[in-house]
């Protein structure tokens, strides 16, 4: 496992976008922007069970991810880790991060029959412009 530096996990911590990347069963690259967050430990991003990117990491859990500084785009981190998809919680983290990237405290798009999950990206490699 690798360990993000304080400026790394800054820029995931912060209100900051992120892309996300997966490898469809054909091969091909899927990459999607995403909102995210740092546990001290897992990168963390939430997504519906049952999309592209969930069915993707299922498959393939080893993932990259970029998160950029929102004021400074030449600022970045680029984290390699392997995703692991949990439904504990999934509720909670979604609202979390509305409030973090839309000031809701609660996300306004939840339909009543969606499965949420946190995505949970154990970084292995590191690196970037900070």
């Amino acid at each position: 496992m690798a360990s993000l530096s304080e400026t790394q996990a800054a820029l995931f911590a912060g209100k900051n976008f992120a892309a996300l990347g997966t490898v469809r069963p054909d091969g091909t690259a899927h990459v999607t922007p995403i909102w995210v967050d740092y546990d001290g430990e897992h990168v963390l991003c939430n997504t519906t069970r049952g999309n592209a990117k969930a069915r993707y990491m299922a498959l393939e859990p080893r993932v990259p991810l970029t998160v950029w500084n929102a004021e400074n785009p030449y600022e970045y981190v680029e984290v390699a880790g392997t995703a692991e998809l949990v439904s504990e919680g999934a509720i909670d983290s979604i609202n979390a991060l509305a409030k973090k990237y839309i000031d809701q405290d609660t996300y306004p798009w939840l339909r009543p029959d969606e499965q949420r999950v946190i995505v949970k990206v154990t970084p292995t490699k590191t690196l970037g412009m900070k």
